[in-house]
């Protein structure tokens, strides 16, 4: 038994090394079994798909492989298979993400949040919308991990203010601070997981063993308490995030495929633009948005059916005090607004109203002004960001001209090259590109059409019913793999199907 525990590590150790030479092999069957341009394209596509669920490369690195197989195996000349990486899809989203280390430098997420957290009030159903609401609203424009990672610092901050620093030492053994502010000011720590909380002994809050017995209930109760408010925190802000990025087409990743996957297998249409995209998932987002947070309010946020719990003890109202302070110590602290932050705001604004109304069909768009079809909606975010590259970070003067003895030092603008280097995720580009390139495969290969033969029996399924499996499948596969990397591998089917 201890030899085959051993081979089993050793296995397990180079799982990915096994992934990479094992999987060629076994899908080698599938080259012959199909016509032969089409059965080297899903060799291809099949073993990326292979690649992705495991990564056993790189996520990024496995989007690169339609350019070394697609040309070596005839499916595609390089010069077919490389523009695909650079689409003006993949612009539109690096503008997106540009924007978003815009934002995430002047803290300007920082200071919407606080101010939406003051707006609702600090009962814990409430606290949970404010920041539903305000994850929701930045994943609209950023990718849901940066909008996700800008929120749980803020939640942190909050969290620990509920809870005295005592408890939060002792319950989820961070170290103690000066006050619960200081968190924010010494910069994001870690959140603990649930199973980090959830490991905490009982009686670490209850240390009295021989206390009476209704003080041990009560102590208890608190316990759960602040259990559940943890739970709550930690669910909403990444669902939040995840249910914000449908309202957009730059809210995440999956979205841009699908607008990519349609220009290539349906070139004629040009319904789905960034405003007709808003008006069709917008309530959506909304509606869901709204049964997740009474879903968690219910489980974690001390709803009833009656509304808010109304009977409070002393130390839950206590919590809620400290956490109102907190808030409101935090926004005083954020100073008055700077001149940067209501630079970036204003650009901010901007890009989005030009998005929507470029072209939102139900009524002409600014983009009807000039030559038809030679504006899409990345010259529309390439055009904004890039103002923020040279738009000074502070105000500007005019008597600076004149005054002789004032500072000549060069003005920083709004946003640097390096902090995008830094900040912007350039392999979502590569993972976009991947897809594009997979999809251009299949139809020069003739791959769809191969597949479409093959989906003749679905035809006579109702169209309601395909729905809900397809969502079923799609969903359940997510469990294992990216929602880009699902994404990638599903559309050209689903594309092929919708046209049988």
């Amino acid at each position: 038994m201890a030899a085959l525990a051993t081979v089993a590590k050793k296995v397990w150790s180079a799982r990915r090394l096994l992934v990479l030479l094992l999987a060629p092999l076994a899908l080698l069957p599938v080259v012959f079994a199909l016509p032969p341009k089409e059965g080297r394209c899903l060799f291809v596509i099949l073993l990326m798909a292979v690649y992705w669920c495991t990564e056993a490369l790189p996520l990024s690195v496995t989007a690169l492989l339609p350019i070394i197989l697609f040309p070596f195996l005839g499916i595609l000349p390089s010069s077919k298979v490389c523009p695909q990486y650079f689409l003006d899809t993949n612009f539109l989203f690096l503008s997106g993400l540009i924007m978003a280390s815009a934002i995430e430098e002047w803290n300007l997420h920082r200071r919407i949040a606080l101010k939406v957290l003051m707006l609702v009030g600090v009962q814990p159903a409430r606290l949970i919308l404010g920041m539903m609401v305000t994850t929701s609203f930045l994943s609209m424009w950023l990718s849901n991990t940066a909008s996700t990672a800008m929120m749980l610092p803020i939640a942190s901050a909050i969290l620990k203010s509920l809870f005295s620093q005592k408890e939060a030492q002792k319950d989820l053994n961070w170290p103690s601070d000066e006050n619960t502010a200081a968190v924010w000011r010494n910069g994001p720590r870690p959140m603990p997981t649930e199973m980090q909380f959830l490991a905490s002994p009982e009686d670490k809050d209850c240390p009295e063993a021989n206390a009476p017995l209704d003080l041990l209930a009560d102590c208890k109760k608190e316990e759960e308490y602040r259990r559940n408010i943890w739970k709550g925190f930690l669910i909403s802000i990444p669902y939040s995030a995840s249910i914000g990025g449908t309202a957009t087409l730059t809210g995440t990743a999956p979205n841009l495929i699908l607008l990519g996957q349609l220009k290539s297998f349906f070139p004629q249409c040009d319904v789905v633009n960034f405003g007709s995209w808003f008006i069709f998932a917008f309530p959506l987002m909304v509606l869901f948005l709204l049964v997740g947070w009474l879903w968690i309010s219910f489980l974690y946020g001390g709803m009833t059916l009656r509304g808010w719990k109304k009977k409070k003890s002393e130390i839950k109202t206590d919590a809620e005090d400290r956490a109102r302070a907190v808030i409101r110590e935090e926004f005083q602290n954020l100073g008055p607004i700077k001149f940067a932050e209501q630079a970036v705001f204003t650009l901010f604004c901007m890009f989005a109203i030009l998005l929507f109304s470029r072209d939102p069909k139900f009524i002409p768009g600014w983009a009807s002004l000039f030559t038809p079809g030679f504006l899409s909606d990345a010259v529309t975010g390439v055009a904004i960001v890039t103002i923020l590259f040279f738009f000074p970070s502070q105000r500007p003067s005019f008597k600076w001209w004149f005054d002789f003895k004032a500072s000549n030092a060069e003005t920083e603008p709004l946003l640097t090259w390096k902090k995008v280097q830094d900040t912007v995720p350039w392999n979502i580009i590569l993972l976009l590109g991947g897809g594009f390139a997979m999809a251009k495969g299949c139809e020069e290969s003739g791959l769809s059409v191969w597949i479409g033969g093959q989906l003749h029996p679905l035809e006579n399924v109702p169209p309601a019913l395909a729905v809900l499996l397809i969502t079923v499948v799609v969903a359940f596969f997510t469990e294992f793999a990216s929602n880009t990397a699902t994404i990638i591998i599903f559309l050209p089917v689903l594309a092929e199907l919708s046209t049988e």
